[in-house]
């Protein structure tokens, strides 16, 4: 006969872990709808998207792992995890869209299980799965995994790193496992951004154990084998760069310009060259929260429950309260440190999965709690604060619709936006180009956005009024995969303002192999071609600036940079030239003489001094 006891233990378990796995299976459904779609769509924009889609190709076509080129050109300012990643699934799938983008989709289901993990062993099984929900639908995931940036899995590995070292802190003595995991995701960490892999992960420790008067558990930490492990992950590639790429001629070598100016330099602002914009600190600090839309709303009843009195701390927490502290100083660190340096709208994105955490484990908090309770009326606050948004969303949806006009079949986008080019330096400044002719164009995507957004916001607030807060937070969640749907397909419609991939296709159907393509710009502005016609473009009076500045200078890089005098020459000889150049500059491109017009599109244009 089993006893009793054992039956009712394994009957809890198998429940348990029936619970586990429907829970999993929910994510990767959440997943599988949200974010696989779209690693098929848009076309790959130019600037950061295609350059770092570009690394990775010419990676395969190199056969070098360890030099990152692009455009023919060193390109020495990023670490390799993403572009290893990336060049993987080239030789296993081929060079497309969806094969660029296929490991950092990827990358975002590895965070939603890692921060469902995380959740679950510390917070409850609940928590860990409404965590990964809310990171799931939340908005500034899925914005910034739409371009090619390694952002999300620096919060990756933060969350991997932070679960082992929360493990370490139930032993006794932190095991060879858990020193060695968390010293491996840093390494991991650093492969994938640089020194923050190191710099994040140990602050926040250090701040945690310093508040909760536990410093000397530093001591117990197995500081030889963790630093050997982190060496062993990251210092290879590191002094194999630094050995290919020494400093020749006016080329800085791979170390100053990694190491100096990529890292301590671009914190300063002094950057060389500096082709980038910094976000307001207000708006900064705004956005971590905005980011995670719509449960931004919980966020600060969230905060609230984290222990923070130093009597409280001093005289020890249990493993939730430990975890809620620790989510709670890897938000505020990393949003501080980015506060004194320069910072784009997604630098806080490592930051999200804490967050998550926070308000996951208050979701579940105050499901729990009876009604008439604080937590309940809290909830309803921030359920109202939605409805008001969305009702403000869907007033000012209904209202550009109104103004908005029919255009004709095949209006160019373009022709209907203004120009800001002071704010391109910023990842979403052309969303500020956008005029109330052109929403023409985005009826659809609005609709859906506006619609779903009040409807959402609405079933939210009547259950939470109903005290049914289980359907309330369903209502959310299951409402952010029509508004990321419209969100998606209006990166789409706004693609071509974005994207030279229809400029390229152009140029590919005249392609001659002495043909040669020359972008009146610099390298980023018309990268895209590089990555779609797989050819090497000349760049017209830009050498030194952008992402191409250093590489320009090394003995070896191609004899691809041409001045006034050059392309003029380029012009009257026997090669066809195609040149591509925005709609404002084009006269520059006239004047060489005669010319044809291959193709337009987005405010773009292709000219060649020869007919088809």
């Amino acid at each position: 006969m089993v006893p009793a006891q054992t039956q009712a233990s394994s009957g809890t378990s198998l429940a348990q872990s029936s619970q586990s796995k429907l829970h999993i299976l929910i994510i990767g459904l959440f997943w599988l709808i949200i974010y696989i779609p779209g690693i098929f769509s848009p076309a790959l924009l130019d600037d950061a998207d295609s350059i770092h889609a570009e690394a990775a190709r010419e990676m395969t076509v190199r056969h070098d792992w360890i030099t990152l080129y692009i455009d023919g050109l060193r390109y020495l300012e990023k670490a390799p995890l993403l572009y290893w990643g990336m060049a993987a699934s080239y030789k296993v799938f081929g060079v497309s869209e969806w094969s660029a983008r296929l490991p950092l989709a990827l990358g975002v289901l590895a965070t939603l299980l890692a921060t469902y993990a995380i959740g679950r062993r510390n917070l409850g099984e609940r928590a860990g799965f409404w965590a990964a929900i809310v990171l799931a639908t939340g908005v500034g995931v899925y914005i910034f995994t739409r371009i090619l940036i390694p952002d999300l899995l620096v919060g990756l590995w933060l969350t991997l790193g932070f679960d082992f070292f929360l493990c370490g802190l139930e032993e006794q003595r932190p095991s060879a496992l858990s020193c060695c995991g968390l010293a491996a995701t840093a390494a991991l960490n650093v492969l994938t951004k640089g020194f923050i892999g190191i710099v994040f992960p140990l602050a926040i420790i250090v701040v945690y154990l310093a508040l909760t008067r536990n410093l000397k558990h530093l001591l117990k930490m197995r500081w030889l084998l963790s630093i050997a492990v982190l060496l062993v992950i990251a210092a290879p590639w590191h002094i194999l760069a630094s050995l290919a790429n020494p400093p020749q001629g006016q080329a800085r070598g791979f170390f100053w310009w990694y190491f100096i100016n990529e890292h301590f330099l671009r914190y300063l602002g002094k950057r060389i060259p500096q082709d980038y914009d910094t976000v307001p600190l207000a708006v900064f600090w705004s956005l971590m929260v905005l980011w995670l839309l719509p449960w931004c709303a919980f966020v600060l009843q969230a905060l609230a429950r984290v222990p923070r009195k130093l009597t409280e701390l001093a005289a020890g927490l249990d493993r939730r309260r430990r975890a809620l502290l620790l989510f709670a100083i890897w938000t505020a660190f990393i949003l501080l440190f980015f506060s004194f340096s320069t910072r784009q709208e997604y630098y806080t994105i490592p930051a999200l999965p804490a967050l998550a955490l926070l308000v996951g484990d208050w979701i579940v908090a105050e499901g729990d709690s009876p009604d008439g309770s604080s937590l309940r009326k809290w909830g309803l606050v921030g359920s109202g604060v939605l409805l008001a948004m969305g009702t403000a969303a869907a007033i000012a949806g209904a209202y550009i619709l109104h103004l908005s006009e029919t255009l004709p079949a095949g209006s160019d986008l373009a022709d209907l936006l203004k120009k800001n080019p002071n704010d391109y330096a910023m990842s979403l400044g052309h969303v500020l180009d956008l005029t109330p002719r052109a929403i023409g164009l985005f009826r659809m995507p609005l609709t859906v956005f506006a619609g779903a957004l009040f409807l959402g916001t609405a079933a939210n607030f009547w259950f939470r009024l109903k005290r049914d807060s289980q359907k309330a937070n369903w209502a959310l969640a299951v409402m952010m995969i029509p508004v990321l749907f419209a969100v998606h397909t209006g990166l789409v419609d706004f693609a071509p303002i974005l994207s030279s991939k229809a400029l390229a296709i152009a140029i590919q159907r005249q392609w001659q192999p002495s043909d040669i393509i020359v972008v009146n710009g610099e390298y980023e502005d018309a990268s895209s071609l590089n990555f779609y016609t797989h050819e090497n473009i000349h760049i017209l009076n830009n050498r030194d600036k952008g992402n191409v500045y250093n590489g320009a200078f090394y003995p070896d890089a191609l004899a691809i940079f041409e001045d006034n005098e050059s392309l003029q020459q380029l012009w009257g000889g026997p090669n066809r030239v195609f040149v591509w150049t925005e709609e404002e500059n084009a006269v520059n491109i006239e004047r060489l003489g005669p010319y044809y017009e291959v193709a337009r599109s987005g405010g773009k244009r292709i000219l060649s001094n020869r007919p088809r």
